[in-house]
C-alpha cells in the first residue's frame, strides 16, 4: 500500500497507529521503520509526498530524474491512499514546521511572515491545492484507489482506521491489540513520546521541548488556522480553495468572523 498526502495531513497519527498494530501483533517491540524486521507476516507501506517534494525540494537534476517521485511501477500494482486534510489547515502546520522546526528551510523563510508564505509560489496554499487536485485526477479512477480525509480519522479513528487494516488485508483484526493501538496512537500519548524521545527517526524527535509550535506532533487541531491567520489571509485561502476539487468536501467559507491575532 502506498499512502500519498501533502506534509503535515496526518500521515504521522496513521503511521503510528499501523506500526503499533503490527508490531504488537507479530510479537515486535514498536518502531516506525517495521521493514528492520524482515517479517513478511507486516504488510509493507510506503509513505510518500510525491508531487509535493517534488516540486518543492531539490534542484533540476533531481526534478528531472523524478527523485521523490513513488516509481510508477509500484504505483500501477499497489493500493493507493489519498491522506488529506483542509489545505488552510495543512497551510499553516506545514508554515510553523519550517520557521520553527526544520533547521534547513528556518534560516530560508524564517523572517517571511505566514501572510507572504501563504501567497508563495511553491510552498503556499496554491501549491498545496494544485498537488491535491493532481493526485486525485491521476488516481480517482483506479479500483484500487481510496481517499481517506484526515478530518473523518478524527471524526471516527475507529471505525477509519478498521478500515485501513481491512485494505491491508486485516478484515478481522485482534480487538484488544487494536485498542491498543488506537490509545498509543492517541494524540497526546504522541506527544508525550517525542518529547521522551521514543520515535525511532531524527524527523519525529523534539527540536525544542520548551517550544510547543515546534514539535512534529503539534496541535492537530481541526480549522486551527483561524487562529494564525488574519481576515485578509483567511479570504486568500478561501479563494484558493475554491479551486479545489470538491470531491475531498472542503467548502470554501469562513467559518467564524473574529480578527485573531497571529502566533
Amino acid at each position: 500500500m502506498i499512502v500519498l498526502s501533502i506534509p503535515k495531513s496526518g500521515r504521522t497519527w496513521l503511521r503510528t497507529f499501523l506500526c503499533a498494530y503490527f508490531c504488537k501483533c507479530r510479537g515486535h517491540d514498536f518502531t516506525l521503520t517495521p521493514e528492520r524486521y524482515g517479517d513478511p507476516a507486516i504488510p509493507r507501506v510506503i509513505y510518500s509526498h510525491d508531487l509535493f517534494e517534488h516540486r518543492t525540494k531539490g534542484n533540476l537534476w533531481d526534478a528531472v530524474r523524478g527523485k521523490y517521485l513513488v516509481p510508477a511501477k509500484e504505483l500501477r500494482r499497489a493500493k493507493i491512499v489519498l491522506l488529506a486534510r483542509d489545505p488552510r489547515d495543512v497551510f499553516v502546520s506545514l508554515y510553523l514546521q519550517m520557521t520553527r522546526r526544520d533547521p534547513g528551510t528556518r534560516d530560508e523563510f524564517g523572517q517571511r511572515t505566514i501572510g507572504e508564505m501563504l501567497r508563495d509560489q511553491q510552498f503556499g496554499i496554491g501549491s498545496i491545492v494544485k498537488t491535491m487536485n493532481d493526485w486525485l485526477d491521476e488516481f480517482s479512477g483506479r479500483r484500487n484507489f481510496s481517499l481517506l480525509r484526515y478530518e473523518s480519522l478524527r471524526a471516527a479513528p475507529a471505525e477509519q482506521f478498521r478500515a485501513l487494516l481491512a485494505l491491508l488485508g486485516e478484515t478481522t483484526p485482534n480487538m484488544s491489540i487494536f485498542q491498543d493501538a488506537l490509545d498509543f496512537s492517541e494524540f497526546g500519548n504522541m506527544q508525550k513520546l517525542e518529547a521522551a524521545g521514543v520515535f525511532d527517526l531524527k524527523i519525529l524527535q523534539a527540536r525544542d521541548i520548551r517550544d510547543p509550535e515546534s514539535f512534529k506532533v503539534r496541535r492537530g487541531k481541526i480549522g486551527g488556522f483561524e487562529d494564525y491567520l488574519f481576515a485578509e489571509d483567511r479570504q486568500y485561502a478561501i479563494d484558493a480553495l475554491r479551486r479545489l476539487d470538491p470531491h475531498f468536501g472542503y467548502e470554501p467559507m469562513e467559518t467564524r468572523q473574529l480578527t485573531p491575532n497571529r502566533h
